[in-house]
């Protein structure tokens, strides 16, 4: 699999990572045998970077990672973690004193001394603009809890303010082909300022699989089902806040355009993938994984060739006709 350099960490990591968002068990009941065999799989692939946060499965998905790398110590894993969302979502509460609590319970989680790199975990925007915030995150940097900190953003606008500073690492933002508006604004700018791109949602809550469709249900506590609306966090979460029967239609039509433009037996979910760590700016691209075959399907799409401009194309075409409308203006 390509490797590339995350960031101003200058960790090298595989362009396709893992979220571990679901190894929580936050997308319905995940075992911790299975999410160790996704782990597992996803190793053997070449995967040698892991996302997570403090409150997935309350500290169950973190938990998890630091008990197989401790079982595998000769993995070169880069984790990234979050912090931020065990508290309510106040400028005041993003303080020195809660990012050591919250760093101290994710080392033990983790089983490190110290993390390799902590993102804040979508805070309200006026957080990114905060001097005193950066001071902070700095101290932690050099009191040795974390190697390097960066920022996990719902908007341009928040990862822009976040990029002009100058210790964060990486920004890790929701992209994929229903979400154009960070590649076209957030790609250049952290590629100039040597910022990592984590990219989530990469296949839009698995709309870009092409395995859904009016018929499909999820269950109670996937997000898929109680997330719609956007009551429970973000919408743009949740099928990267596109309407789902507008959803299925697009991609229907990404699907078509996979099977003509893509090199043969490639999937839709690694096309989506593919297309997205094939910009220059993305450090990693990290799509969940709930079982092994997906997990090793998933860390495919980091070897599949380069799809070219035509594919791009249309990517924007289906982009512009039935999503910009209502995306683009949002995040």
């Amino acid at each position: 699999m390509d490797t590339r350099t995350l960031g101003r960490t200058g960790r090298t990591v595989s362009v396709v990572g893992l979220g571990t968002w679901q190894l929580g068990a936050d997308w319905g009941d995940v075992s911790v045998a299975d999410a160790r065999a996704v782990l597992d799989a996803a190793v053997e692939e070449g995967v040698t970077f892991f996302d997570t946060a403090d409150v997935y499965g309350d500290g169950r998905s973190e938990s998890i990672i630091g008990g197989y790398l401790a079982d595998h110590p000769d993995a070169e894993v880069t984790v990234a973690t979050k912090m931020g969302r065990r508290v309510e979502q106040v400028p005041e509460n993003y303080v020195l004193e809660r990012f050591r609590s919250w760093t101290e319970r994710s080392r033990r989680n983790l089983g490190v001394d110290t993390l390799d790199l902590v993102q804040l975990h979508c805070p309200p925007t006026a957080v990114y603009t905060d001097d005193e915030l950066y001071d902070a995150l700095d101290t932690l940097v050099e009191e040795g809890a974390v190697a390097a900190y960066g920022v996990s953003v719902e908007k341009v606008e928040e990862a822009l303010a976040a990029i002009a500073h100058p210790q964060v690492a990486t920004v890790q933002i929701i992209a994929n082909a229903f979400r154009l508006k960070p590649i076209d604004e957030v790609f250049p700018a952290a590629a100039d300022a040597g910022v990592g791109i984590i990219v989530r949602v990469p296949l839009a809550s698995g709309l870009l699989s092409g395995r859904y469709d009016a018929t499909t249900t999820f269950a109670a506590d996937d997000h898929r089902s109680f997330n719609r609306d956007g009551s429970a966090f973000d919408v743009g979460e949740t099928f990267s806040g596109v309407d789902y029967e507008t959803g299925l239609l697009a991609a229907k039509e990404f699907g078509d355009l996979v099977k003509a433009q893509a090199p043969q037996g490639t999937t839709s979910a690694q096309a989506a993938i593919a297309w997205l760590w094939q910009h220059d700016a993305v450090s990693s691209v990290i799509p969940g994984a709930r079982n092994v075959d997906q997990a090793r399907s998933n860390a495919a799409a980091g070897r599949v060739p380069d799809l070219g401009p035509a594919f791009d194309e249309g990517v924007r075409r289906i982009y512009d006709t039935h999503l910009r409308a209502s995306i683009h203006p949002r995040w």
